[in-house]
């Protein structure tokens, strides 16, 4: 049966596991699903339609589903729904999607989301994924798999960050992040590659130098245009995967340019 403190405020239509644990002055609504061993330690407020995974832990006085912040919603039955094995510490905001981005906001499995982080309307973010104090994610956002955002750091609407990029601490992210990109900055530069995360992720030498050569024919040759780039490096590195998926990326494009590195910071 699922501990329940006698001074929170379950909806008896709420869906929650055997083994949940529902803390102190908790109040859970109707139409929320927590996973098995869910725990709300204490003061957490789940509302909306939202699903939390198995396994994820919520500290005080997080606001976990509650209506998103956007002028534009109103009141449709939009998502919000978070894997398994996250941490989502004090003060923090997660909102459900819209209408105009797809009725869903989705969070991966095993991400840290540290006190006063937000996310939020319709952003989709990925597994592994660490959001450092007072980090925010506007709405439409993408955040890839293993990327690690600097503490008071702000992503603006629509941004898609790559798989394994850092974010440096109190940087605005106005544009794309390439994938396993290093970007900081008031105004983020893009300022290399992130190859400590790299080699923690266990990428081997070569990839790791294809990568590092790659992005130096990307961003520090002056012929051509980038997409012209692109295509050269696509062809030249077609058997290396990361290198394969730095072009799927910008390929893909987006409602955002791509961050680009300052003039004198071209070496990875």
């Amino acid at each position: 049966m699922a501990e329940i403190h006698p001074t929170a405020i379950v909806d008896p239509k709420a869906d929650i596991a055997d083994d949940v644990h529902i803390g102190p002055y908790c109040i859970v609504g109707p139409d929320v699903v927590l996973g098995a061993g869910v725990r709300l330690r204490s003061h957490v407020v789940v509302e909306g339609r939202t699903r939390i995974g198995a396994g994820t832990e919520i500290y005080p006085f997080a606001s976990i589903g509650l209506p998103p912040q956007d002028l534009k919603y109103k009141g449709e039955p939009s998502e919000l729904v978070i894997g398994s094995g996250n941490r989502i510490r004090e003060y923090v905001t997660m909102n459900p999607g819209t209408e105009g981005g797809g009725m869903l906001t989705k969070v991966g499995d095993n991400c840290l989301f540290m006190a006063s982080a937000h996310v939020a309307h319709d952003c989709r973010v990925g597994d592994g994924v660490i959001m450092a104090n007072n980090a925010t994610l506007a709405g439409h956002v993408v955040v890839g798999d293993h990327v690690i955002i600097g503490g008071l750091s702000a992503v603006h609407q629509f941004v898609r960050i790559g798989h394994q990029a850092m974010i440096g601490g109190m940087s605005g992210v106005e544009n794309d992040v390439i994938p396993f990109g290093s970007v900081m900055g008031e105004r983020a530069n893009l300022c290399g590659l992130n190859i400590i995360g790299l080699k923690r992720r266990g990428f081997e030498k070569n990839q790791i130098h294809a990568l590092r050569a790659a992005y130096k024919a990307l961003f520090a040759a002056e012929a051509g245009t980038l997409g012209e780039r692109v295509e050269a490096i696509a062809k030249t590195y077609e058997d290396v995967p990361a290198v394969g998926e730095l072009v799927s990326f910008i390929r893909e494009g987006g409602a955002r340019g791509v961050t680009q590195p300052k003039p004198a910071d071209n070496d990875a």
